[in-house]
């Protein structure tokens, strides 16, 4: 009888838009890692098309990066990646390398306690991928909302399990909304006066 593999994301995933259209990227070995799917990264960022252009973005939960370098490679201005686990964060920084990103970086440090720091600069667009079922989703939105880490015109871009509960913050709303297998994906938005 054949043993099942382990479901800890390894191998690579590519990129579907913009400079680097077709390129293939390693994921690190690490368990519960996912990148987000083809059909999903491509919603998205027909969601964001008119935005994304000198965007300001921030992939917190990083994870294989999918979001972030699918954003540089349509031409966001700058994109930064908060991942908190160090062999993830090591090859995030090794596929830099390899597409020679000079508009993205790399933080390692759990995104989480990142949020809490002082920052000098607002987002355009922020993703939120974070491990289901830990409830990283809700305190991810309450310190971007706490903290002012939002730009006046921002997408922020939520991917959860379907079943959970979404409570939006006052002035937040949702602009579009998807479910694809057992994730429920969303862009929300602060309106900020």
């Amino acid at each position: 009888m054949r043993q099942k593999r382990q479901t800890s994301a390894s191998g690579d995933y590519r990129i579907i838009g913009g400079q680097w259209r077709g390129r293939r990227l390693p994921v690190a070995d690490s368990p519960g890692l996912r990148p987000t799917t083809d059909r999903v990264r491509e919603t998205l960022f027909n969601w964001l098309q008119w935005d994304i252009t000198d965007a300001r973005v921030l992939d917190l939960f990083a994870g294989s990066g999918s979001l972030g370098f699918e954003a540089a490679s349509r031409g966001a201005a700058q994109v930064t990646l908060i991942e908190a686990v160090k062999s993830v964060s090591q090859q995030l920084q090794k596929n830099i390398g390899l597409l020679k990103g000079q508009n993205i970086k790399v933080v390692t440090h759990n995104a989480l306690d990142w949020l809490q720091t002082q920052h000098i600069e607002a987002y355009d667009i922020v993703f939120i991928d974070p491990p289901f079922r830990e409830g990283l989703a809700d305190k991810a939105l309450k310190l971007l909302d706490e903290n002012n880490w939002l730009a006046v015109d921002n997408q922020v871009y939520l991917e959860t399990e379907k079943e959970w509960s979404l409570k939006l913050p006052a002035n937040w709303r949702v602009t579009k909304e998807k479910t694809h297998g057992q994730v429920c994906f969303r862009l929300l938005t602060k309106d900020i006066a």
